[in-house]
């Protein structure tokens, strides 16, 4: 399938019926906007961002939402679920909002880890695009929260070169502001180090440097948004958090704080580890390792969050892989905001639709290409979990192509997840609560002409996403 527009009269030609609700023109535009370049990009892009704005749709942040609930101003009975998509973009986000527009669900998160910009090959500037365009589609109206997830430090290249890797954190937060990010979750937990005395040594420097990232946020945010940043205390996967941990990090970070943006909004919110880890660990079958998820902690950090330094509550990451049961629990426990991503891209590749052949190719090239990456006591199956995700931006355009019944039909088994994750973090009717705390913010709607870092390409890291 190619939906290219060929000239930039046809791209002008489709943007002209956009007022008129063309589906198929805004296919064709969104096509264009991802898969061409230059002129065509370019246009594209921004004949569907001013059909937004026109319309009501926007990016947003949830900041002002989540100090409202850490003074007790807005409802703790519900969950925020932070989507990561990853795959088939467009299809995946319209699913979404067909969902959050059916349950009223305001309170949702669309966002990409600084890895994933990587393997998925979309770059922020793109993925805004993508997930307001399908907003539009679909008939959506009001904010949308857009979020950079784990702009994280890698460690090793910490050490290597401290001032290297930060500036390239700080370079990706300058390209996702510009681009319509206005909720990023700095992670510099892989700093924490176990081995120091005391809890404030151990966070101090993760501390420090999540201050130097969020005043350089505050330096660079639009007039009028406040965008939400989040904290992180301890790397997923890794020991389980603690109060005293969180009470030190945040002490840190604020003093830091203090001094680096004087008068400047903090955090907002604060992700800790309770068991869980990103996408989940496989076992020698294919099938994911049961997690003991320590909702105790999760509820407790979670209150002394709020009760103490007025954030929205704690995140839990690592979530998509946990039985349908566990996701009634956030809400009751106060969790503010839930992290999901592998089971959306298992449910792609794995679907009964998807194609055989595209699969065999996908395999085939995975098997040559990420071998330096299997463990002599991989099997199979374990290697291809681990790794498939690098196949959605290698196979980016293919997957796009597939045939529309096959995509259509992975939308309805993608709406239909939606839908119950949705009802299960209690985010329906809270669209009300969103666009109260949310509106629109005058001069804050990017610009698809000359957008920072649009055009570069994929960035090799190593951290990871839920």
């Amino acid at each position: 399938m190619d939906l290219m527009l060929k000239s930039p009269d046809e791209v002008r030609q489709a943007i002209a019926v956009l007022a008129t609700g063309n589906g198929d023109a805004l296919d064709r535009l969104v096509w264009t906007g991802v898969f061409g370049t230059g002129e065509l990009r370019d246009l594209a892009r921004q004949g569907v961002f001013d059909q937004c704005r026109s319309s009501g749709v926007y990016p947003a942040s949830i900041h002002d939402l989540y100090i409202a609930r850490g003074k007790g101003l807005a409802p703790t009975t519900f969950t925020v679920p932070a989507i990561n998509i990853r795959g088939i973009a467009y299809d995946t986000a319209r699913a979404l909002f067909r969902a959050r527009k059916r349950l009223g669900a305001g309170t949702v998160i669309c966002e990409i880890a600084r890895s994933e910009i990587s393997y998925t090959d979309q770059r922020p500037a793109e993925y805004t695009f993508v997930v307001l365009a399908a907003a539009l589609r679909e008939g959506w109206t009001g904010p949308v929260f857009i979020q950079g997830d784990h702009f994280q430090i890698n460690h090793k290249k910490y050490l290597a070169d401290p001032a290297a890797e930060k500036q390239v954190v700080l370079d990706l937060a300058a390209e996702a502001i510009k681009a319509g990010f206005y909720n990023i979750d700095v992670d510099t937990s892989t700093l924490v180090d176990l081995d120091k005395p005391t809890h404030r040594e151990q966070q101090h420097l993760n501390g420090t440097l999540c201050a130097e990232i969020t005043a350089f946020i505050r330096k660079h945010e639009p007039a009028g948004v406040t965008i939400s940043v989040g904290g992180e205390i301890g790397e997923v996967g890794g020991k389980n958090s603690t109060a005293e941990e969180l009470e030190a990090f945040v002490e840190v970070t604020n003093a830091a704080l203090a001094r680096l943006a004087p008068g400047k909004a903090g955090l907002s919110k604060i992700s800790i580890q309770t068991g869980t880890s990103h996408g989940g660990v496989p076992l020698p079958d294919g099938t994911i390792a049961a997690v003991k998820l320590d909702l105790d902690t999760l509820q407790a950090l979670s209150t002394l969050s709020r009760e103490k330094y007025g954030f929205a509550g704690a995140v839990q990451h690592g979530a998509s892989t946990l039985p349908a049961e566990a996701f009634g629990e956030f809400p009751r426990r106060g969790a503010c905001e839930v992290h999901l991503a592998t089971e959306f891209q298992n449910m792609l590749l794995d679907h009964p639709r998807f194609p055989a052949d595209l699969k065999k190719r996908i395999y085939d090239q995975l098997a040559v290409s990420e071998a330096g990456d299997r463990k002599a006591t991989d099997t199979d199956e374990q290697f291809f979990y681990k790794v498939r995700k690098k196949a959605l931006g290698l196979f980016k355009r293919d997957l796009w192509g597939m045939p529309a019944d096959v995509r259509q039909a992975i939308g309805a088994s993608l709406e239909e997840r939606f839908t119950f994750l949705l009802s299960q973090l209690a985010t329906q009717d809270t669209r009300e609560l969103a666009e109260k705390h949310a509106p629109f913010v005058p001069g804050s709607f990017p610009s698809a002409i000359d957008t920072v870092g649009a055009g570069k390409g994929p960035e090799d890291v190593t951290g990871l996403s839920d």
